[in-house]
C-alpha cells in the first residue's frame, strides 16, 4: 500500500532532575553541596532513508518520544544525556507543524536530517545554588520538559518524469509498457488512486524514474476528485509527459483536455506552467485518431508552437521509443530540481534557535475568596523547582516579590491566610513574609 500522508506526535525527552546532596567525608563534619546536574533529554530527529518509498510505517506508530536524561548524582557527578531518537523517513517528505501550518523542512537527499523536537535541559543540582549567604542550599531543579509537536508528513514522489492527464487516457498502460512496474489497469476512471513508480531504460545506457500519477479532473486545484492528493506529487517531477487520448474514445475533445489539465497545474502552482512538457498523443491505433491528431496539433501550435507532440500507441508500441528519447534528452539538459535551501535553513534555525527571553508579565484575578495568579515565568519556575524544601519556597517567594506579584495581591485586598493559586499549587498569603 502506498501511503503519502501521515499525522504523528513527537516529544523530545525530558531533562534529568538535579540532585540535592552534600559531602560526607571523614573529618569533614559540615561538607558543602555535592549534587550533580541532570542530563539533557534526547532529541527526536527525522532522517532521510533512500530505501523507504512510502509513509506506511507511520500508520502503525504515531507517537515518538525521546528518552529522558539521567538524574544527577552525588559527588558532583552529572547525569548522562539521553541518546537521540532517530525516525527514518523517505526522500521527498515535507514536514509541517500541524498547529500553525508552518513548513519545518523539505527533505530530499539521503541522510538529510532535522531536529523536530528538542530534548529538555537537565535540572541543576544544589551545587549550582551555593552562595556566600547560603553555602549549603537544600535546593535543586527538575529537568526541563522536552519540546512537543503535532506533525503532518506529506510525501511528494521523487520522479524524473511524471505522467499527467485525465482518467483513462492510458497513463498506467504506458508505464507498464516502458518499465517493469505493474500498475493496476482497468477500463474505468480512477483505476490508479496512488502514484506508481517505474525505472525506464531508454536503451542507450540512459535511464530515468517515471511516475504514473492519479488522473486529474477539472477543479483539482481546489481539492475536487483526487485533487491535492495528486497535485503535490507533480511538483517533484522534472519533466511532464502529458498523456492525451487523441482518439476521443471517452467522448471528450483532446485539445480541451490538454488545456484543462494545464490550467489545473498552473492554478495549483504557477511554477508548473513553465515545467518542460511533452504531449503524448495516445491511442493512435484507434479509428479517427489520425484525423483528430492533425486537428489537435494545429490547435496546440496556435497556443504554443514550441511544444513537442509525439503520437504513440501503448498497444502497438508506436512512437514509444521516440517518446523515451525525447524525455531523456530533455532531462539531460536540465539540472536536478533541488528543494529550496532556504526552507531547510529556516527550519533548522527554528529548531536550534536560542530561547526567547521569558515573558515576565503576570495577571491576578479573583475567584470567590481565592486569588489566581497567571504567569508563564512563575509556572515554569515551579515546574523546574523541587518544591519540597524551604530554600525552594523562599526562592519562589523572592522571585514573585521581585516581579511585584505580592504587591499586586496586597493591592487587590489579599490578607494573612488568603489562598493564592498558581497553576496546580495553592498557597496561603503571609503578610510581610518572603514567601506564601
Amino acid at each position: 500500500m502506498f501511503v503519502d500522508k501521515a499525522k504523528i506526535f513527537v516529544k523530545g525527552g525530558d531533562g534529568g532532575n538535579g540532585t540535592i546532596s552534600f559531602r560526607r567525608e571523614k573529618y569533614v563534619p559540615n561538607g558543602g553541596p555535592a549534587g550533580g546536574d541532570g542530563g539533557r533529554g534526547g532529541d527526536v530527529i527525522f532522517r532521510v532513508d533512500e530505501g523507504l518509498r512510502t509513509l506506511m510505517d507511520f500508520r502503525y506508530q504515531r507517537h515518538f518520544k525521546g528518552q529522558r536524561g539521567e538524574k544527577g548524582r552525588t559527588k558532583n557527578q552529572h547525569g548522562a544525556g539521553a541518546e537521540d531518537t532517530i525516525v527514518r523517513i523517505p526522500p521527498g517528505t515535507v514536514i509541517i507543524d500541524e498547529d500553525n501550518g508552518e513548513i519545518l523542512a523539505d527533505l530530499t537527499r539521503h541522510n538529510q536530517e532535522i531536529v523536530v523536537a528538542k530534548g529538555g535541559r537537565g535540572g541543576r543540582g544544589n551545587t549550582r545554588f551555593s552562595t556566600p549567604n547560603n553555602p549549603a542550599p537544600y535546593l535543586a531543579e527538575n529537568g526541563e520538559e522536552g519540546q512537543e509537536r503535532n506533525i503532518v508528513l506529506e510525501l511528494k514522489v521523487m520522479a524524473d518524469v511524471g505522467l499527467v492527464g485525465f482518467p483513462s487516457v492510458g497513463k498506467s498502460t504506458l508505464l507498464s509498457v516502458v518499465s517493469a512496474a505493474e500498475p493496476k489497469i482497468g477500463a474505468y476512471h480512477f483505476t490508479t488512486i496512488t502514484p506508481n513508480l517505474g525505472v525506464v531504460a531508454v536503451g542507450d545506457d540512459r535511464s530515468f524514474v517515471m511516475a504514473d500519477l492519479p488522473g486529474l479532473i477539472e477543479g483539482a486545484h481546489e481539492g475536487i476528485g483526487l485533487g491535492h492528493e495528486f497535485l503535490r506529487h507533480v511538483e517533484r517531477t522534472r519533466v511532464i509527459i502529458h498523456v492525451v487520448d487523441v482518439s476521443g474514445s471517452e467522448g471528450r475533445d483532446p485539445f480541451e483536455d490538454w488545456q484543462k489539465i494545464n490550467e489545473e497545474l498552473k492554478l495549483y502552482n504557477i511554477e508548473l506552467e513553465s515545467r518542460p512538457q511533452i504531449v503524448a498523443a495516445n491511442k493512435m491505433d484507434m479509428a479517427e485518431a489520425q484525423e483528430n491528431l492533425e486537428e489537435f496539433t494545429k490547435r496546440i501550435r496556435e497556443v504554443n508552437p514550441e511544444i513537442q507532440i509525439v503520437p504513440i500507441s501503448s498497444l502497438t508500441r508506436q512512437g514509444i521509443q521516440e517518446l523515451l528519447y525525447k524525455a531523456a534528452d530533455m532531462l539531460d539538459q536540465m539540472p536536478e530540481i533541488v528543494t529550496v535551501e532556504e526552507v531547510e535553513q529556516v527550519a533548522e534555525r527554528k529548531v536550534y534557535k536560542l530561547e526567547k527571553k521569558e515573558d515576565e508579565g503576570f495577571t491576578v484575578h479573583r475567584e470567590n475568596d481565592m486569588f489566581v495568579v497567571e504567569s508563564k515565568k512563575i509556572e515554569n519556575l515551579m515546574k523546574r523547582m523541587q518544591l519540597t524544601s524551604e530554600d525552594a519556597i523562599m526562592k519562589l517567594g523572592r522571585t514573585m516579590r521581585h516581579m511585584g506579584v505580592d504587591a499586586e495581591l496586597r493591592k487587590r485586598g489579599a490578607k494573612d491566610g488568603t489562598i493564592v493559586r498558581i497553576g496546580e499549587f495553592e498557597f496561603e498569603f503571609v503578610e510581610g513574609s518572603s514567601y506564601f
